[in-house]
C-alpha cells in the first residue's frame, strides 16, 4: 500500500501451526495511513475469530475518521473493538474464549500515533536504527522491567505467553496503552509484529536487514528468511509483521500477502523503551 509519502507491506503465516490465528489489516485514506496487527490466543479457542474481528472493526472506525484528533481515533476504536468483541463472546456463548492481542498505526503526513494491548510490539526506527519499542503486557515484560531479568531473557522465558492485558478480556479501565503522537518525518520505519515473529529475530538483525533494504517489502521478506532459520525445528507459531515506511523507499506499490500468497482483508501512559 501506498499512500501519503507512506508504503505499507504486510506479511502473516500460520508457521508450524494447523492454522493461523494472526491478523493483519492495512487501509489508506485521502489523507492517513492505518496499520493493525491483532494475534489470537490460541490456548483459549477461538483466537482467530477474535483477531479478525478486532482488525476488521479498528479499519471500517477507520474509514469513518475525518482527520482529526489521532488521539481519539486511536480510543474510539480500541474502545468500540473491545465492546464488539465481548458481544460477539456473548453471542457465541464463548466468555472465556476469544482473545486477542492487538497494536495499531497511524500516520497523517502531520503526526504518527499508535496503541497497543498484550506483547504484540510496534518498533520505531528513524534512519535507520531503533528508537524504540512497546512494552509487552507480560509476566516477563514486568520482570524485565523490576530489573529481575535482563530484555534478552524476555525471550523463551518459560512465562512469556502468561499475558495480563488482552483484548476480550474484562476491562476496568482501557487495557491499552497509547503511544505518541510524534511529528511525520522523513526515514521513519514503523513495524508492527506478533510474538512469533519477534521471538526469533533479535532487533540487532533487524536494524542491519533494514539498512540493506530499499522498501518495506525487501525489509520484511529478509526478516521473514532469519525467523525461519532460526525457528527451524521448534514448532514455530504463527507470525506475522507489518512495515510502514515514510518517504525513504522506493514508490512502488507493495504488495501485501498472507500465507505466502494471499491477503486477508477480513498521554494516558506511553510506553516505549529507549
Amino acid at each position: 500500500m501506498e499512500s501519503n509519502h507512506m508504503t505499507c507491506y504486510a506479511l502473516s503465516s500460520r508457521g508450524g501451526r494447523e492454522a493461523n490465528e494472526d491478523s493483519v489489516a492495512v487501509a489508506r485514506s485521502p489523507f492517513a495511513a492505518l496499520c493493525v496487527l491483532a494475534d489470537g490466543l490460541g490456548g483459549h479457542g477461538m483466537g482467530d475469530v477474535a483477531s479478525q474481528l478486532v482488525c476488521r472493526h479498528i479499519k471500517e472506525v477507520f474509514g469513518k475518521w475525518q482527520g482529526a484528533d489521532m488521539e481519539r481515533f486511536l480510543r474510539d476504536s480500541f474502545d468500540s473493538a473491545q465492546i464488539c468483541l465481548t458481544l460477539e463472546q456473548v453471542r457465541l456463548k464463548a466468555q472465556d474464549r476469544m482473545k486477542t492481542t492487538a497494536v495499531a498505526v497511524v500516520a497523517d503526513g502531520a503526526q504518527v500515533g499508535w496503541a497497543h494491548v498484550g506483547d504484540s510490539r510496534l518498533y520505531y526506527f528513524k534512519d535507520g536504527s531503533l528508537v524504540g519499542r512497546t512494552l509487552d503486557h507480560s509476566v516477563p515484560q514486568k520482570l524485565a522491567t523490576a530489573g529481575e531479568i535482563q530484555e534478552c531473557q524476555i525471550r523463551g522465558h518459560e512465562k512469556r505467553n502468561q499475558l495480563y492485558r488482552v483484548m476480550g478480556k474484562p476491562w476496568k479501565k482501557p487495557a491499552y496503552v497509547l503511544g505518541g503522537p510524534i511529528p511525520f518525518e522523513d526515514n521513519q520505519v514503523f513495524l508492527l509484529c506478533s510474538d512469533g515473529f519477534w521471538e526469533y529475530i533479535l532487533e540487532e538483525q533487524m536494524e542491519e536487514l533494514l539498512r540493506r533494504s530499499e522498501t518495506p517489502k525487501e525489509w520484511i521478506l529478509a526478516m521473514e528468511q532469519e525467523v525461519l532459520k532460526n525457528g527451524a525445528g521448534k514448532n514455530m507459531d504463527n507470525y506475522s509483521a507489518v512495515a510502514l515506511f515514510t518517504n525513504h523507499c522506493s514508490r512502488e506499490l507493495s504488495e501485501n500477502r498472507l500465507q505466502k500468497s494471499e491477503w486477508r482483508e477480513d498521554k494516558a501512559e506511553s510506553e516505549i523503551l529507549p
